[in-house]
């Protein structure tokens, strides 16, 4: 994914800030515990096709 699109994309749920994850391909965001899958290139943005990190995603904060 671009660094561009990454800077002005926000988690739709706390509008906090999104990092990208590329072993897994998604966007994760640290405050909400989710993270947002990225398919064919395209991030998809929806609370309900988030996953919920794990406690130790939750800490790793790459």
């Amino acid at each position: 994914m671009d660094k561009k699109l990454i800077a002005l994309l926000a988690c739709p749920v706390c509008k906090g800030d999104l990092k990208l994850n590329r072993e897994k391909t998604e966007l994760t965001c640290y405050q909400d515990g989710m993270a947002f899958p990225i398919r064919e290139s395209i991030p998809v943005m929806l609370a309900n096709e988030a996953r919920t990190l794990t406690s130790d995603e939750r800490l790793d904060k790459h």
